[in-house]
């Protein structure tokens, strides 16, 4: 499920990272007394209520015309542009400031989606200079000490309730499918040749697709929405402010993913960049399959060629042992319907389901082959088992100490359940509990 954004803009020094801090709970941005701190964009997974949402921390509106404030000042209006909620920030002792006005006139186009936050108003009870702020025509404004935590719940209530409805739920019957990867491995590329149309843009430098695009495609009975990404790279390298945002929503765009699709380029390889992006996307339990792209350039292969890539890789990286690989060219189409088979292929494992006397007869297996090991000169027994949930695939497994299952024993467990039930390319989780009564 997808996260809505929830943005904070306003001039310099209002406390839009104190308050940044004070909803996620922690000191992650840089807070300063000297205006203009903020320059680089700041985001973080926040919940409130039972809903999760991303938080964008941004820079001050600065209304000089020097190239920095220029800079920060675009970054602010596509923060403005890209949020479902955006949080306007004042300062309540400092009173209403030329720059809030030109703030609230960028803002007024957006009115439904904003939120007007009276900061520093560190005595709520009788402090009503925030009243002012009425004057810029946003509605009534929320006091609050971002610095102290007064009204901070409160605060948290109403973005809450202004995130649109309906944004956590996944269309029904459609298999979203994220094409991720580093800039310029050929993702739009990738796209078109699968859907048989020039939709994506596609130029040869790096960073052209900016925004996450959504195309769906009919294959046997199955509508799959191909959702073409901007590259991630490292967060040192994510330079300009429309990257930024680029890479916000491709991590968006992975959490509402049911398959991701890494694509990898032939003739570089698999950087660890690529491990990152694949690695994020089995955590929220995606499904995963590599796309070696730009296959057909290499020039000097044999058909173990791939064969021997696949297990040196898998002993670097063992997350690369439970995935399949493809190996594509977008130019010249090779492969492109395996790899829409695979597509279809690892959501119905991620979608399967076990019997129970079957999950019990392979754990049963598993076990006699390989005890776990004692926790504390305790014997540890796994008892039984079932399957809780899928997509992905979720077991639980009983034991008199489960607090004794090593990580080594659950990866034991998960390749035996892996390769007995031919899971390839979807995550796995086990949860472990303890037997009732005695033990």
């Amino acid at each position: 499920m997808s996260r809505s954004t929830v943005a904070i803009v306003g001039r310099p020094n209002v406390g839009k990272s104190t308050l940044f801090n004070r909803i996620l709970g922690g000191r992650p941005a840089i807070v300063d007394e000297r205006p203009g701190v903020t320059r680089d964009r700041n985001f973080a997974r926040a919940e409130w209520a039972g809903r999760s949402f991303w938080l964008v921390d941004t820079g001050g509106w600065i209304p000089d015309s020097d190239a920095l404030s220029t800079a920060v000042r675009r970054q602010v209006e596509l923060a403005i542009a890209d949020a479902d909620v955006i949080a306007f920030l004042v300062d309540t002792q400092a009173g209403v400031h030329p720059a809030d006005h030109e703030v609230a006139g960028l803002l007024r186009a957006h009115h439904d989606r904003v939120v007007l936050v009276a900061n520093k108003a560190d005595e709520l009870a009788e402090d009503t200079s925030y009243l002012v702020f009425h004057e810029l025509g946003l509605g009534d404004p929320h006091p609050v000490s971002a610095a102290t935590g007064r009204g901070s719940g409160d605060l948290l209530d109403r973005l809450v309730q202004a995130l649109p409805a309906g944004a956590n739920e996944a269309a029904e019957g459609i298999v979203n499918v994220a094409v991720v990867g580093r800039p310029n491995v050929g993702k739009s590329s990738m796209v078109n040749r699968l859907l048989g149309v020039e939709r994506h843009v596609v130029a040869p430098e790096a960073g052209t697709t900016r925004d996450a695009v959504d195309s769906p495609l009919r294959y046997e009975q199955t509508t799959l929405n191909f959702i073409d990404t901007a590259g991630l790279r490292k967060r040192s390298k994510v330079e300009d402010e429309i990257e930024f945002y680029s890479t916000l929503r491709t991590h968006r765009t992975i959490e509402r993913a049911d398959v991701c699709v890494l694509v990898v380029d032939a003739a570089s390889g698999v950087h660890a960049q690529d491990i990152k992006i694949g690695q994020a996307a089995w955590d929220r339990g995606a499904g995963l399959i590599i796309a070696v792209n730009k296959w057909d350039l290499i020039l000097e292969k044999d058909p173990n060629t791939a064969a021997r890539g696949q297990r040196d890789l898998a002993v670097r990286v063992p997350l690369l042992s439970m995935v399949p690989f493809v190996y594509v060219s977008a130019l010249s189409g090779q492969r492109v319907r395996r790899l829409l088979e695979l597509i279809v292929e690892v959501q119905a494992r991620r979608q399967r389901r076990i019997p129970t006397a079957e999950v019990n007869r392979v754990l049963r297996d598993l076990v006699a082959r390989h005890e776990p090991p004692t926790s504390r000169g305790v014997e540890v027994k796994l008892l039984y088992g079932s399957q809780i949930g899928t997509a992905p695939p979720a077991f639980a497994l009983v034991a008199n100490r489960p607090e004794g299952i090593s990580e080594t024993y659950e990866r034991y467990l998960d390749k035996g359940f892996r390769d007995r039930w031919d899971l390839e390319g979807t995550p796995i989780r086990m949860r472990f509990r303890k037997k009732r009564g005695r033990s």
